[in-house]
């Protein structure tokens, strides 16, 4: 077979040299047998499937193990804007993934946007309002796409564009209620509600041992691919029996309920839309918009990258899926899974180059201050009035509206009959954290950004009255 090849073909060409198996590398020395009549084209940083046997050494050690090869560096790329291709860069530069510099052949486009979000449904809904921002503006839904690093993430990016009638696509794999492990969790579980099995446990634990029966287990394989990716989709389920719980009580029955309505509202039409896809799936694919989700530690790198190597490799899958798009590239992060949780996550530690430069430490080990951090996303903050707030300016209002305007017009009229200023009696930042922590005596009054002794001596007695007030 070996000699039939070398007699039929006398050169040839390997894309993607990088993803070369061993397998394939031995392969292939037996079909030149000995000749040097090879061109391989391929980029270390695009080294993502070793889990598949991919070993980029192979491309590394080429002249070596080929001398006389001649090398040449494609360093312009015609895909992306300047912008772009400089946050890609910065991604790499000073780690082990670093390899050429790409230079963009584009003309200038819109700021790369990195943006922190406090829980996974509030990054959603931005992602959503975003995409359907770009395609009032003339992008169509085929030109954007939303990715994320693994397949489970797909729901929340499925409810928010559904709840917007944005028509999309997930490439890859199925949509999370027609993957083959959720259709049959939820037909297992739909028959152990109608058989009664809840009636003398709690049906969380009926849950549990049901998805337990299919491979679900309560720590994540160790396995990755279709494994961890089936583990990520019972596990989706898990969470959402454990939130149900929390939040209504309900049983059984409704959760089975609450899964068919969950199914039945992300029918969306297919035809023109958004794509959904894993960083993995939109490898040697390109978007003019690209939105690149989920990008917190523990997710980016994942949590089971626990060598060097690995966690090198996350770093290029997150090249790979910022490199997918041509003009806009979004970047963001959640620092809760679900609203109301403590922000406890940060974001990848890929970005640190790109995100808003954090103070460096300063000889003897000591920083200079301490970098203001958003209580929502976990984001450096950047304005004073953020750094007041304590929370960056694009996340929705959360105070009692209300109360606000109260004291507002109360501040006014004080401010006339002190002759000062508003702002010296209260800035409005500070309006607003009392507005949104409704502090109900003297001591929780304190403990507002802004109020200090002095102001509860002259303003205390007339804000708690305030606050006191039914809205």
């Amino acid at each position: 077979m070996a000699a039939q090849v070398r007699r039929q073909y006398k050169w040839f060409v390997v894309d993607e040299f990088q993803d070369v198996s061993p397998l394939q590398s031995a392969l292939l020395d037996l079909w030149l047998g000995g000749r040097d009549e090879l061109c391989v084209v391929g980029d270390p940083a695009q080294t993502i499937y070793s889990f598949a046997g991919a070993d980029a050494t192979y491309l590394l050690d080429f002249a070596r193990h080929h001398p006389g090869t001649t090398s040449i560096e494609l360093v312009r790329n015609y895909r992306s804007t300047p912008q772009v291709v400089t946050a890609a860069n910065g991604l790499l530069a000073g780690s082990r993934s670093a390899g050429v510099e790409l230079r963009s052949q584009q003309q200038a486009g819109p700021a790369v946007r990195f943006v922190g979000h406090s829980d996974e449904v509030a990054e959603a809904a931005y992602v959503a309002d975003q995409v359907a921002a770009l395609h009032r503006k003339g992008t169509p839904y085929a030109e954007i796409a939303v990715l994320f690093r693994i397949n489970a993430q797909s729901e929340s990016f499925e409810d928010a564009l559904s709840d917007r009638e944005v028509p999309y696509v997930v490439r890859g794999a199925a949509r999370f209620f027609d993957r083959p492990e959720v259709r049959e969790a939820v037909v297992r579980l739909r028959g152990a509600a109608r058989s009664g099995e809840a009636a003398d446990e709690p049906w969380l634990d009926v849950v549990r041992g049901v998805l337990g029966g299919m491979g679900w287990t309560p720590t994540p394989p160790t396995a990755r691919g279709q494994v961890r990716d089936r583990w990520e989709s019972w596990q989706a389920l898990v969470t959402q029996a454990e939130e149900l719980a929390r939040e209504q009580g309900g049983d059984l029955a409704a959760f089975v309920a609450d899964l068919d309505r969950r199914a039945a509202e992300q029918h969306a039409p297919a035809a023109e839309g958004v794509t959904l896809a894993t960083f993995h799936a939109a490898k040697g694919l390109e978007w003019d918009a690209v939105f690149c989700a989920g990008v917190q530690d523990g997710t980016v790198p994942i949590t089971y990258a626990d060598t060097d190597a690995t966690v090198e490799e996350e770093r290029r899958l997150l090249y790979v899926g910022m490199t997918r798009a041509r003009r806009d590239l979004t970047v963001t992060w959640a620092a809760a899974r679900n609203p109301g949780q403590a922000a406890r996550r940060q974001p990848s530690r890929f970005l640190a180059p790109l995100l808003p430069r954090r103070e460096q430490p300063q000889p003897g080990g000591r920083a200079r201050s301490k970098v203001a951090r958003c209580r929502e996303c976990s984001q450096p903050l950047g304005t004073a009035a953020e750094k007041k707030r304590g929370r960056c300016a694009h996340h929705p209002v959360r105070y009692d509206e209300a109360l606000f305007e109260r004291l507002k017009a109360w501040r006014l009229e004080r401010a006339r009959d002190d002759e000062v200023p508003a702002y010296v009696v209260f800035t409005d930042a500070t309006l607003e954290l009392i507005a949104e922590h409704r502090p109900g005596d003297e001591r929780a009054l304190r403990t507002i950004n802004g109020v200090g002794p002095s102001k509860i001596e002259k303003y205390g007695e007339d804000v708690l009255a305030l606050v006191a007030q039914q809205s």
